[in-house]
């Protein structure tokens, strides 16, 4: 393994892996200081160091991100060995052009009234830092990890087959 794990300030990566994934699992703190976490659908991958999410006005989540911002995003994807953590603040708001901008139609099956339901709100959760793990999925370099254990007695470094790096914005 790597002595040390390599910083970036560059998101671009950071969004690539996620792009594809979609899905996070959004961790809050819930009203008794205990971490409360729940499926979301990432809207867009932000063009300002942040990730967007439609979310009900009304939802248990937004009360306890006004109580405190500090959030946790995951996401994984055990088909392709994708796995980021995203720590950030998270602020719900309504801004009806932002939401016309980011709709789209399969999100009418949580606001059925569409777009201009007066109940969505945008999440937004600005990156404070993140950190992602790929390891390739390939017979081929899984064989390659087998290989090198077996020949030298030692495991895989990270930088052999893996990339995990830890994202800090500026």
């Amino acid at each position: 393994m790597s002595d040390k794990t390599p910083v970036t300030h560059d998101l671009s990566q950071l969004f690539e892996k996620i792009k594809e994934v979609r899905m996070a699992m959004l961790t809050t703190t819930d009203e008794h200081g205990s971490l409360h976490s729940r499926p979301m659908a990432t809207i867009q991958p932000g063009k300002d160091q942040a990730l967007y999410f439609f979310t009900d006005s009304e939802s248990a989540k937004v009360y306890e991100i006004r109580k405190d911002s500090q959030v946790n995003l995951n996401y994984s994807d055990p088909g392709s060995n994708v796995y980021v953590s995203v720590s950030g603040k998270a602020n719900a708001y309504r801004d009806q052009a932002q939401i016309d901008e980011l709709w789209s139609e399969p999100m009418r099956g949580w606001f059925p009234k569409g777009k201009d339901d007066p109940r969505i709100n945008i999440l937004k959760v600005t990156i404070d830092k993140a950190e992602y793990w790929d390891s390739p999925s390939s017979l081929l370099s899984q064989a390659y990890a087998y290989v090198r254990a077996v020949v030298t007695g030692e495991r895989s470094k990270d930088d052999d087959v893996n990339e995990h790096a830890q994202v800090q914005p500026k």
